[in-house]
């Protein structure tokens, strides 16, 4: 059998009283990315069943589709349990033949972790769990090898951000002006009893104490529930019990803990997860700093079956457009109890993406300075074996769910544009639709580059579909006569869509690019390296269809060295000085952190190796700073826009080759690294703040290096 093709058993258990032998996993040809056909062999064999379905976590560690049915559910009623049953896995050339003996897979207890299940660890829920009580609305966190945070690195960073004072702490609560009461919503059904004890136990253990747990059992079967509710609400006020006459769901379950909750504020909690201690002491703070907050979301992780915490989700501070592509937002999320009873609560019919309906119904009737953010872990999301082996139960629906969330917030905001599923499970993609196709001015400064140039003019001639536009070489001081045909050949083919402006001065970008710019005639204008290619026929489109909404400043592209790796995924401030790039020299095809190198994603800037602006805006603001001559131009023309009141988006699907520096060469002469640190210096006494806490980062992130790994010993 060839090394890449690959079988991997989750789960083998035979269950006696039914002589069925089940069988779990997965099968792929990492190469070819193809599945095999499955047989299974008659002999000893009394029926036979086998199920195959799409595995995200699979699809996310080999880079598949996430919609190839590589896993397999196999279920087979044996005639002697001492025998072996024999299965197949056909790829193209090879086979490979696997045996298992029924009688000697008896598991009544979950062990160790299997391979797949030690993957399947980097997902929030199980999907048994799922089949029950719906996904939880956020994505998947699909983080791959390289960028995996060591489990020693996260230890290290709760040791060195957790050592909570608590007497110093409850002090504090007693001196709070504002001490609302925030309701706990936890829908209940069929919980393993230490897990729901747990659960409760979390909210008990809280700092602030003028909370209520408003618990509402869905008709739960297993007979242990409702006399442990009991038990606990019989010991603390707190606890309100709503017990259904009919099994609902999730959705009208947690509606029913809604209906008896009486405080100003509700937080939801699943009925296995962990609160922090300090969770609700952070919500209240907040509050007590700005009591006008409707909603207010924290960082989380994940918990296992021993208490021990891994895989943290750090998260942004409110970004509109990622929200669009994914609910990041998740938990903890506290949400006036007020808007949440004006939009209905939850709504029948988005199960297994019924959080992420809410939130985006919620944050449209409030406003950006009204939501915030808590940099720190509240939330622990428990997960347990049991995850991967009832991964049978995978559907699309909770995906779908989400696509028709995102949908249907589209609808509501009047919004033409199609939505559809990205990369990834629970990623997405809003496709706008472009209302008018306006004049884009592509501005591209160059000196000489004769290939450079011709390359990237032909990419663009031949690749982009968007039918308005026209190219301004800025010509910076060009002597290679064939420059001078080069440039002739495209005003032949071009004609006055082609202008070449002769900005013969000495090198200064942003004054090149300012003068070029006085001799656009498009709404929009798009700064282009020269030393640029086009890959996405559809990139301008894609630009456009951001470009063309008041709300948004500065568009970006996704940009590749040409070994494939990323030169420019969105720029962070303070990030390995003032400003840095995100997901430096990750993989093209890697999700990135969280799936953010898989959909649109808000920045505090972009590169202007390829940035699109419309030009009112362009000359509101100035334009470029002609004191920023080479380096950080372009991050300021951001942040202008910013404190504008604009979005600055990265855009995945706008993708371009830049060979970055072959043009200009390197930062290598004193004078270059002297003007580097000035414009450096100037970066950061203009926006310290900024540099100091990108809204878009988080401060629990590493400021050294892209990789979105843990910040230790800040």
């Amino acid at each position: 059998m060839a090394k890449n093709e690959q079988v991997c058993i989750d789960q083998c258990s035979y269950h006696p009283e039914t002589k069925q032998l089940e069988i779990t996993g997965w099968a792929l040809d990492l190469t070819s990315k193809k599945v095999p056909t499955i047989e299974i062999f008659p002999e000893n064999v009394v029926s036979d069943k086998t199920e195959q379905y799409p595995r995200s976590d699979v699809a996310a560690a080999h880079k598949t589709s996430a919609i190839l049915q590589m896993g397999f559910h196999l279920t087979i009623k044996v005639t002697d349990p001492t025998e072996a049953i024999k299965v197949a896995f056909n790829f193209d050339e090879n086979s490979q033949s696997q045996s298992f003996i029924p009688n000697e897979t008896i598991v009544k207890e979950p062990k160790q972790a299997s391979q797949i299940q030690k993957i399947y660890r980097k997902a929030r829920k199980g999907l048994g769990y799922l089949k029950r009580n719906g996904l939880k609305s956020t994505l998947r966190r699909i983080k791959l090898e390289q960028t995996k945070q060591s489990d020693e690195s996260y230890q290290q960073w709760i040791a060195e951000n957790e050592n909570w004072d608590i007497d110093a702490i409850k002090a504090e609560i007693a001196e709070f002006n504002y001490q609302p009461v925030i309701s706990i919503l936890m829908p209940v059904y069929n919980v393993e009893e230490k897990w729901l004890a747990k659960c409760i136990e979390s909210v008990q253990n809280q700092f602030y104490p003028n909370w209520e747990l408003c618990m509402a059992d869905d008709h739960s079967t297993d007979a242990s529930v409702r006399p442990l509710l009991e038990k606990y609400a019989a010991k603390d006020s707190r606890i309100k019990l709503v017990f259904r006459s009919e099994n609902g769901h999730i959705s009208r379950a947690t509606n029913s803990a809604l209906e008896i909750a009486t405080g100003e504020f509700t937080a939801l909690l699943d009925n296995d997860d962990e609160l922090a201690p300090i969770a609700l002491y952070e919500v209240v703070k907040r509050l007590n700093q700005n009591s006008e907050l409707d909603l207010i979301y924290s960082d989380e992780d994940k918990i296992d079956m021993a208490g021990k915490r891994f895989d943290p989700a750090f998260k942004p501070d409110w970004s509109p457009d990622l929200l669009l592509g994914t609910n990041y937002i998740s938990h903890l999320g506290v949400y006036r109890r007020s808007i949440m009873e004006k939009i209905g609560g939850f709504r029948v019919g988005y199960e297994g993406s019924q959080d992420y309906d809410l939130v985006l119904r919620f944050t449209e009737q409030t406003t950006a300075e009204r939501i915030a953010h808590i940099p720190q872990v509240l939330y622990y999301w428990r997960i347990l074996p049991s995850s991967t082996a009832a991964d049978q139960s995978t559907k699309s629906y909770a995906f779908d769910a989400g696509l028709k969330a995102v949908q249907a917030a589209i609808e509501r905001r009047g919004i033409k544009a199609a939505v559809n599923h990205a990369a990834g499970n629970g990623l997405y993609d809003v496709d706008y639709q472009v209302l008018s196709e306006e004049l884009v001015s592509v501005i591209i400064p160059t000196r000489n580059g004769y290939d450079d140039v011709k390359r990237c003019l032909d990419s663009i001639i031949e690749k982009t579909t968007y039918p308005n536009y026209e190219i301004i070489m800025a010509d910076n001081g060009s002597n290679q006569p064939e420059m001078k045909k080069l440039y002739q050949d495209y005003q032949n083919q071009l004609g006055e869509r082609f202008v070449v402006e002769s900005i013969d001065i000495p090198f200064n970008y942003s004054r090149i690019n300012n003068l070029a710019a006085k001799a656009a005639k498009g709404k929009y204008l798009l700064f282009l390296n020269n030393d640029t290619e086009v890959i996405t026929p559809e990139w301008m489109t894609k630009m456009v269809s951001f470009a063309q909404f008041e709300r948004i400043g500065c568009v970006g592209a996704k940009l590749y060295y040409p070994n494939n790796t990323i030169q420019h995924a969105g720029v962070i401030l303070g990030m390995g000085g003032a400003a840095g790039h995100g997901h430096h020299t990750f993989p093209r095809g890697d999700f990135g952190y969280f799936g953010k190198l898989e959909i649109n994603v808000d920045y505090l800037a972009v590169t202007a190796a390829c940035l699109m602006i419309r030009a009112k805006d362009f000359a509101e603001v100035g334009g470029f700073n002609e004191e920023l001559t080479v380096a950080f131009n372009d991050v300021d023309l951001c942040l202008k826009e910013y404190k504008k009141g604009h979005n600055n988006v990265w855009l995945h699907g706008v993708e371009l080759y830049h060979f970055e520096s072959q043009s200009r060469g390197y930062e290598n002469t004193p004078e270059k690294q002297a003007r580097f640190e000035k414009e450096t210096k100037h970066m950061e006494e203009t926006w310290a703040e900024y540099i100091e806490n990108d809204p878009y980062y988080n401060p629990n992130l590493t400021r050294v290096g892209g990789d979105f790994s843990v910040r230790l010993g800040k």
